[in-house]
């Protein structure tokens, strides 16, 4: 046990190194944001999307909730978070994103809503959504976090949120996205060896060495029947579909992982980035539900054990001593790319979006720097206190706190952003058409769900735990939702000015990507 605690604080002291190394590097806005003009190569903005793809939220929340109910069938989340999520992502979005921001000059996806779209309002509004519904998602990492470490290490929850909120805090205030796209680069690699570890020790166990070949050879039982006593075969086929839907389309329409096309340097880094975020993805994709599959091979040890801890309980069993420090800076080295870039996310829409762009306009670029790191911290404080607040009563579920923000910021903005980059048609009355209509869409569902599970008589808060409860089909269902009407709204409106089109599609620039 010291020796994984020595690991653990020399993974500390690595992160204070690196807020200290990139402390001159974030002295601009742009510096802060895009890490400079030249921007960053392909390895590098591959490993930064990917560690900001998946959290301790895959490893605690997904894996164990859903790898006990699936089997080895939820190893196709991950494979399909590889292809879709990743490949097809960066082959549709990496080099468009890049050019049309390029040319509009817009360092956030509120700011490219409003010069793609010429409108103020939509900046303003898509800034507020962005900033609360990344909260929820950013409290789920924390708590995936708590799990982890109160199981294995017996440490207290609060104490674990708080002094990885002070890491995340440091090297961002210090070194803005070069010291996260740095750290996340580090992690990358260690997560890519900690699932490789975690895997193998999970295979070596005996309860996996004897019955895995059985499981694994009957591939229709083990890879293809999602079937149960409780749901039966299409329930469970269509929320392993949401799942699916969910976390692999998505990240095509989040902020935090839009932002990595805009810093990605030339069309070599676009290539390499593609190639290389593929590969992390389905490594770490098809490593974390795998274990997460093999959970049925465990019943007597996960007996009792709620969903978000059947992972930690089984770690603290089939993790030696000394390679548990490993595992535990895997699942830190996940969360802490995806803090530092969702915190990065919500801090600059406000600062850039909301400050400069409402409030103050006259303001410099230092103070807004300034502004942003402020926000920074203050978003990690606001995250960190909302996590410890929901593991005290137990609001819901990681994996679902995690689907509400995902399906709330995707069904808003798949299709204005999506869509939005690809054709010159889409309308600023459809992209707020689809906003607006997608959040009440959203809330409506949340209740009918929660209501239709229980009846009418039910409670207000038991409806809406319940209805939270179906967030990755309420996200799926939003998405589509918000593809269909930006597509319908634009037809059936004014075509956007022709000024507007060609300053976003047409407008020549310095080392355009082809």
């Amino acid at each position: 046990m010291v020796l994984d605690y020595v690991i653990l604080a020399l993974y500390a002291l690595s992160m204070v190194a690196i807020a200290l190394y990139t402390r001159n590097r974030s002295r601009s806005v742009n510096d802060f944001l895009l890490a400079g003009k030249r921007g960053l190569n392909g390895w590098m903005s591959a490993f930064a999307y990917g560690t900001t793809y998946f959290s301790a939220v895959i490893f605690i929340g997904y894996a164990g909730n859903f790898g006990q109910k699936y089997g080895l069938a939820a190893v196709w989340i991950g494979i399909a978070n590889a292809i879709i999520g990743s490949l097809f992502a960066w082959m549709v979005l990496a080099k468009r994103t890049k050019n049309m921001t390029v040319r509009l000059g817009a360092k956030t996806m509120p700011e490219f809503f409003e010069k793609r779209y010429g409108s103020r309002n939509l900046k303003l509004v898509s800034a507020v959504i962005i900033f609360i519904f990344l909260i929820p998602y950013s409290a789920s990492v924390y708590n995936g976090l708590s799990s982890l470490f109160g199981i294995v290490f017996g440490i207290p929850g609060w104490v674990v949120m708080i002094a990885l909120a002070a890491l995340t805090a440091l090297y961002l205030f210090f070194g803005g996205y070069f010291a996260t796209a740095l750290s996340d680069f580090i992690q990358g690699i260690i997560m890519l060896i900690g699932v490789v570890l975690m895997v193998i020790c999970f295979m070596n166990t005996d309860n996996v060495a004897w019955d895995l070949s059985e499981l694994v050879g009957d591939v229709e039982k083990s890879w293809f029947t999602f079937g149960s006593e409780n749901t039966g075969l299409y329930g469970n086929t269509v929320t392993l579909l949401s799942l699916i839907f969910l976390t692999s389309f998505g990240v095509w329409a989040l902020p935090q992982t839009i932002h990595k096309y805009y810093a990605i340097r030339d069309k070599r880094a676009i290539q390499q980035g593609t190639v290389v975020s593929t590969l992390f993805a389905l490594i770490i994709g098809f490593g974390a539900y795998f274990v997460g599959g093999l959970a049925a091979l465990f019943p007597e040890d996960i007996a009792g054990v709620v969903g978000d801890n059947i992972i930690p309980t089984l770690l603290a069993k089939v993790i030696p001593t000394g390679l548990m420090g490993v595992i535990a800076v895997l699942i830190l080295s996940a969360s802490m790319s995806t803090l530092s870039s969702v915190s990065l996310a919500s801090a600059s829409v406000v600062a850039v979006d909301l400050y400069k762009g409402r409030i103050n306009t006259s303001a410099s670029d230092k103070r807004v720097n300034v502004v942003m790191k402020s926000l920074c911290l203050i978003f990690v404080v606001i995250s960190v206190v909302l996590a410890i607040l929901n593991e005290q009563i137990g609001i819901t579920a990681i994996a679902y706190m995690m689907g509400i923000s995902w399906g709330t910021l995707a069904g808003c903005f798949m299709g204005p952003y999506v869509l939005g980059v690809i054709w010159r048609r889409v309308t600023g009355s459809a992209v707020w058409t689809s906003i607006v209509s997608s959040l009440v869409l959203t809330v409506a569902l949340i209740f009918f769900f929660g209501y239709h599970k229980n009846g009418f008589e039910c409670s207000f808060g038991k409806a809406l735990s319940d209805g939270v409860g179906c967030s990755p089909m309420i996200g799926v269902i939003c998405m589509a939702f918000s593809v269909v009407v930006t597509v319908a709204v634009s037809l059936l409106t004014k075509a956007p000015s022709e000024e507007i089109v060609s300053e976003a599609f047409d407008k020549p620039i310095e080392n355009e990507i082809k």
